[in-house]
């Protein structure tokens, strides 16, 4: 389970300070499948970010009882002058995951060849959320962290990223971020709608829809 208690998150301006996420409360049970809708600078990524502990709340309490995934695609956490292998490596053991089993999986998966013997600040974007998104299905998750992340690669790395992640692991929790209705009607049971900071939560995806549009 997944807990956020009056969750707030500020950031300093040229304007003073900003505040992005305003007294969030939300909880992901094991299995949940859960949209977050918001138009562009509603705080999605940041709440993924806080999510995923890539950033902290500046008020308020995240209780994770569950494993939980880096937002998916997000390459912020590697080490540039380090190779991929050698960040597989790190991260592996980090998480307590068998590194030749990763290894494997990530030539595989993302099909980088020899550039993963090359330092990660040398990677293109692309390259950097293939790798990103390989590694984060070679780690077992109670919980996947997604931000829009299907639009890594050509439309058949696409597909191979999407049977991985919601075939594969279909009995995992999600939280998908998007403001794309077919993206969160084809993968989540519930959706909730994030607007100037506040969290509004629904049953019903049809209700969130309709809250959403109506701005």
């Amino acid at each position: 389970m997944i807990i956020l208690e009056n969750v707030t998150k500020k950031y300093p301006t040229r304007d003073g300070v900003k505040t992005v996420l305003d007294n969030i409360n939300l909880t992901i049970r094991p299995g949940d499948k859960v949209g977050i809708l918001g138009g562009n600078g509603a705080g999605k990524s940041t709440l993924i970010r806080l999510l995923s502990g890539v950033e902290w709340p500046t008020s308020g309490k995240i209780i994770r009882k569950m494993k939980v995934s880096w937002p998916l695609a997000f390459a912020g956490g590697f080490q540039g002058s380090l190779t991929g292998y050698d960040n597989l490596r790190f991260i592996c053991r980090v998480y307590g995951t068998d590194i030749p089993s990763a290894k494997q999986f990530v030539e595989d998966f993302s099909e980088l060849g020899a550039q993963l013997r090359e330092p990660f600040k040398y990677y293109s974007s692309g390259m950097r959320a293939r790798f990103a998104f390989a590694l984060s299905m070679a780690i077992e998750f109670d919980c996947y962290l997604i931000d829009e992340i299907t639009a890594v690669g050509d439309s058949r790395f696409q597909e191979r990223c999407r049977e991985e992640l919601f075939v594969k692991r279909k009995d995992r929790a999600f939280i998908l971020v998007s403001h794309s209705p077919t993206y969160i009607r084809k993968h989540c049971h519930r959706a909730t709608v994030l607007r100037k900071g506040r969290l509004t939560k629904f049953n019903s995806i049809n209700e969130a829809y309709k809250f959403y549009e109506t701005r």
